[in-house]
Order: C-alpha cells, then sequence, then structure tokens
C-alpha cells in the first residue's frame, strides 16, 4: 500500500507541475546543455569570421569565382509560438541555440580595385576582390568572443551551483 500512496503522491506532483507551468520544468543539466549549445554555435561564427579574414584578398577560388563574405544566422531551438508566451500557457524553459543557416552576402558589393598588372585584372584593369571588410570581421569577432566567454561563465556558475548541492548531500 505504501508504493501506492508514494505513486499517487508523484502522479499529484506531476499534475501540480503540469498546471503550473505546462510539464516544463528545468532539469539538473538544462543550463549547461543551453551553454554549451551557445558556445557551439559562437565557435562557429568564429570559424566562419577566421574564414573570411583569410580569405580577405582572394580574387578567385578554385572554380574562377571571387570569394563571398559569409555569415551565420542563429535560431533557438524549440521556439514557442508567439500565442504561447503571451498567453502563458507553455511554461516555456529555454532550450539553447542552434545554427539555421550560413549563408553567402550577395547584396554588399565586391570591391574593385585598379590594378592592371594584376592576373585577375579585368580589360579595363580592375580587380575584383571579396566583399570582405576586415574591420566589420574583427567587430563582429569580439562580439562573438565576448559571447562565447559569456557561455563560459554561465557554464561554469551551473557546475559550481551543482557542485555545492553535492557538498549540502555530505
Amino acid at each position: 500500500m505504501r508504493s501506492s500512496g508514494l505513486c499517487d503522491r508523484m502522479k499529484n506532483e506531476k499534475n501540480l507541475q503540469e498546471a503550473v507551468n505546462g510539464g516544463k520544468c528545468m532539469g539538473v543539466f538544462t543550463g549547461m546543455d543551453i551553454s554549451s549549445s551557445g558556445m557551439t554555435a559562437q565557435r562557429t561564427r568564429l570559424d566562419i569570421i577566421s574564414e573570411n579574414i583569410a580569405n580577405v584578398n582572394t580574387t578567385r577560388d578554385a572554380d574562377g569565382n571571387v570569394y563571398k563574405r559569409k555569415s551565420v544566422i542563429f535560431h533557438e531551438k524549440g521556439y514557442p509560438s508567439f500565442d504561447e508566451v503571451l498567453l502563458g500557457t507553455k511554461g516555456y524553459v529555454g532550450q539553447g541555440v542552434k545554427i539555421a543557416s550560413i549563408f553567402e552576402d550577395d547584396e554588399t558589393d565586391c570591391r574593385m580595385v585598379y590594378d592592371p598588372s594584376h592576373p585577375d585584372a579585368n580589360e579595363d584593369g580592375y580587380v575584383t576582390y571579396p566583399n570582405v571588410n576586415t574591420v566589420t570581421e574583427m567587430t563582429n569577432m569580439i562580439d562573438a568572443s565576448r559571447s562565447y566567454e559569456a557561455n563560459v561563465t554561465a557554464f561554469n556558475a551551473s557546475k559550481n551551483m551543482q557542485l555545492k548541492a553535492l557538498e549540502i548531500g555530505k
């Protein structure tokens, strides 16, 4: 009979949890998972930025095309609808970030530099260089590295809270 009472109590707690926050609760490792997804996303962003900087003076690739600046788009994992958030019916707990896409910037014009002696110059003597601005890329790199550091700090805070909780149980 005791196990039945325990099961009933667990069912009641589960029903209460679902009533309070829509069945969503933050697990022990949820904070670490969210931070690690942010670190992965920012690391990918840093890789793309460094690729852009490395190709700032590349006039053509293996196919003969000019390198195009690349950028990363992030999306939230498990993003709820606006109505669910507004009405509070979901009791939303974040799930981290994911890379939605890596795209080439076709809107920004490439740089045209007059250099008739360059082997890739057109008939007018202009060489087409990528649409990569080193200052913009360095600014984005600082932003991405600071975001990465913030995720590391949040990860370490979650880890320290879990260690303190284990110490309480001693």
